[in-house]
């Protein structure tokens, strides 16, 4: 395997699982889809990935994942619910996807990179969602809902074709958000002030 295989193998693990911190089960259903079409290979034992059965049960796990997202006070526990199974289907995504490094290398690579990746998207996204709760009475939380969606799609489907653009991307996204967060932060009204 080539250096610049390589980095493109990395990039696009590291794309869909950055995309599992959105939505959970979209990014898998994609790279399900993907694998059963042919166009995505997959490493040694991820073969199950590609299959009707799994595309199936991640369609479904998707569709009540993507619905109970856009249903007020569920949306938050499953922030909490989902921040560790995003770090997990962030690296098996990101393991299935390097088929070619040796184990070691991509467990690890899928661990840190494609685990971190999935766990810091969820974080921002889980704290854009709390504030929006805090300031809209969770009014604006199906705002929130629909941008990450488009986001776990538009990452998903940018990392099958455009690996390198997908993590710029990403880094492009947890920036702004960041700044949206501190932002929000700065202009809310302080309670912790002596009356």
């Amino acid at each position: 395997m080539s250096n610049s295989d390589l980095a493109l193998s990395i990039a696009l693990g590291v794309g869909l699982a950055a995309a599992t911190g959105f939505r959970v089960f979209l990014p898998m259903l994609v790279a399900s889809v993907a694998a059963y079409s042919g166009s995505l290979p997959l490493g040694d034992g991820f073969a199950w990935l590609g299959t009707p059965a799994a595309m199936l049960m991640l369609g479904v796990a998707a569709l009540l994942e993507v619905g109970a997202y856009f249903i007020p006070g569920v949306d938050n526990v499953l922030d909490v619910i989902a921040a560790p199974v995003a770090v997990i289907a962030g690296a098996i995504l990101s393991a299935a996807t390097m088929a070619d490094l040796p184990p070691m290398m991509k467990w690890t690579a899928a661990i840190v990179a494609g685990g971190g990746a999935a766990g810091i998207v969820h974080g921002v996204t889980a704290a854009v969602r709390a504030k929006s709760t805090v300031l809209t009475a969770g009014l604006g939380n199906s705002t929130v809902a629909t941008a990450e969606l488009g986001g776990a799609l538009l990452v998903s489907l940018l990392a099958l074709a455009a690996p390198v653009a997908a993590f710029v991307l990403v880094v492009l996204m947890l920036w702004l958000a960041i700044r949206l967060i501190l932002r929000l932060r700065r202009s809310a009204p302080r309670t912790d002030q002596p009356g």
